[in-house]
């Protein structure tokens, strides 16, 4: 590339970036450099520097970059319907909901444009089915959930998510919230009770630290719901969708819930949030209680019926789980002292760090890295689900090099 064509593109790049700092409300410490286009599982900045993505748009990139069968299906829905409202019936959103039934344990869906808005729905079914199904119903609205939860950064959602730095702001939230240690079955049996309507659930924690339910924890929920008459729900936003290796990634544990919220990976890129349901919560739904302009548009759920579709096959998952183990074992033998722990399961992994998370993110730009975090020293590896030995290699090569300029 000539001087002049880099000072070209290096004015873009400024431009582009002065234009977000004037116009873009500063909720986001976005990175150094601007991204124009992705392939496969790499992205490329408009300097013409890659980077081998390790976080798929938290989560959400499951295909990668630029998969042909997934843009075929947008191109071709795009030229016949985008969006109709729920009003109308159509073909995507029918025979998506009757796919995600058939590889579930749910009767009925209801969709949503991202996670935070599916949590907000269970939060309201529960709250409805609590009223109708219960004599003691409208005493009946307590939610409990658990230490270390991300749900969501909208009202309803962000009162079960106990994080101060997300909470405190917008108080007052949501009343009736009672929060249990996470993996403490006798912490929860303590807040479980007659006033219960739901307990939520991540089957494996994400922003939370990567961390998995233990052995008997979900069993145990199970049962407590099942004693004193309340909904349980698997928020799988970040968990689901093969993301662990299974399809659900509560499968592991042998327990159904009566709600499970999903989200990020499910179009592929578009946003979309789904909350399955069971036919006796279904039941309490009636039209006019709840409702959404964009959800289940034609265009996103012809992408979520192509993830889906590729994401369900035994031959993917088992893929997930083998190069998800792959990873893990060549992060366990680095050897690095910055390492205490690797945690996590499939593409779903979390390094507890002794410095800082954003060091190493940071250095991973200058490296041709991408990566996000969970917590202030957990670094979080979500790479899209197509990942191949090859790249682990190459990341792995690349991280090593990392934690020794940091050593």
């Amino acid at each position: 590339m000539t001087r002049a064509a880099q000072s070209a593109v290096s004015d873009e790049t400024a431009a582009i970036k002065s234009l977000e700092a004037q116009h873009l409300v500063q909720s986001y410490r976005r990175a150094p450099f601007v991204l124009s286009h992705g392939e496969g599982v790499y992205l490329y900045d408009t300097e013409g520097r890659a980077y081998l993505d390790l976080m798929a748009g938290i989560a959400v990139n499951a295909l990668g970059y630029g998969d042909p069968e997934l843009t075929a299906v947008l191109s071709e829905q795009a030229g016949r319907l985008i969006h109709v409202s729920n009003l109308y019936h159509t073909a995507p959103h029918a025979e998506l909901a009757a796919r995600l039934c058939a590889l579930s344990f749910a009767d009925r869906v209801f969709f949503n444009n991202s996670g935070s808005e599916a949590n907000e729905t269970a939060i309201k079914f529960a709250r409805k089915w609590a009223r109708m199904r219960h004599t003691t119903g409208p005493a009946k609205t307590e939610l409990v959930a658990f230490s270390s939860a991300f749900h969501g950064r909208t009202m309803g959602a962000l009162s079960i998510t106990p994080r101060p730095q997300y909470q405190d702001p917008f108080r007052p939230l949501l009343p009736d919230v009672k929060i249990a240690p996470y993996n403490d079955l006798d912490a929860a049996a303590g807040v479980i009770g007659a006033g219960t309507c739901a307990v939520f659930v991540e089957p494996v924690q994400g922003e939370g630290g990567i961390h998995e339910a233990a052995p008997g924890f979900l069993q145990g929920l199970r049962e407590l719901c099942d004693r004193h008459g309340a909904l349980l729900i698997f928020d799988e936003v970040q968990c689901g969708v093969g993301r662990t290796g299974s399809l659900w990634a509560h499968e592991a544990a042998g327990v159904t819930p009566d709600i499970m919220t999903l989200a990020k990976p499910l179009a592929g890129g578009l946003p979309v949030g789904a909350a399955l349901v069971t036919e006796e919560v279904a039941s309490v739904i009636q039209p006019g209680d709840h409702g959404s302009t964009f959800a289940g548009g034609p265009l996103v759920c012809s992408a979520a019926g192509v993830i889906l579709n590729r994401v369900s096959e035994p031959g993917f998952l088992a893929h997930v789980t083998e190069v998800g183990a792959y990873l893990k074992e060549r992060l366990l033998a680095l050897g690095s002292p910055q390492i205490a722990a690797v945690r996590g399961r499939g593409l779903m992994l979390g390094l507890q760090l002794t410095l800082p998370a954003a060091e190493v993110i940071a250095a991973g730009y200058d490296h041709g890295l991408i990566m996000v975090n969970a917590g202030p020293d957990v670094l979080r590896l979500i790479p899209p689900l197509i990942l191949q030995k090859q790249h682990v290699d190459e990341a792995i090569e690349k991280l090593a090099h990392i934690f020794r300029l940091l050593a």
